[in-house]
């Protein structure tokens, strides 16, 4: 089952898909993609960690998740934005050869046996239009991205000021 999780920054997006992973799971997996690039960034990773309790387990990887196994197992992933990021600095900014490899190592783990995966990502092209040639291109990146994955999940949540409207999928008890 894939759960994508969508909407703008600070929209509720995380604390909504903790709260279903652990209405799924009594042990969920956290799976946080940020790669620390300041001690800014440090801390905002050392909030998040806090914000967990002892039922998560915390695994950080920046790129390649088809080294973590899934099998059995819920999963959060926050967030794609963040991990997309990682690929497009890696590959000097070219947008087909990071969606190339964001989709692969998707697929990779969207694949594994009786996984759950809750997916966490932004929607970047719905705000202010990026001033630089490389602001837009990640935006498009990001959007197609997105497209991807939503073409792909069982279910998708909107979240908008901290409410989820679902997007697609069946009943569901949301």
């Amino acid at each position: 089952m894939i759960y994508l999780i969508t909407g703008g920054e600070r929209s509720g997006k995380s604390h909504f898909a903790q709260n279903l992973a652990l209405q799924l799971s009594d042990s969920p997996l956290y799976v946080a993609t940020a790669r620390k690039w300041d001690s800014d960034f440090q801390n905002r990773i050392d909030r998040h960690q806090q914000e967990r309790d002892g039922r998560w387990t915390n695994i950080e990887k920046e790129k390649y998740l088809s080294e973590i196994d899934f099998s059995g197992k819920v999963a959060l992933i926050d967030c794609v934005t963040l991990w997309l990021t990682n690929f497009f600095v890696d590959t000097k900014n070219d947008v087909s050869l990071s969606l190339e490899e964001a989709k692969k190592e998707f697929l990779s783990i969207a694949n594994q046996e009786n996984a759950t995966l809750i997916i966490v990502t932004n929607e970047i092209g719905m705000g202010v239009h990026a001033d630089t040639h490389i602001g837009r291109k990640f935006t498009e990146l990001q959007g197609w991205m997105n497209q991807f994955l939503a073409s792909n999940a069982d279910e998708v949540f909107l979240m908008i000021s901290g409410i989820p409207v679902k997007i697609k999928g069946e009943n569901s008890k949301f």
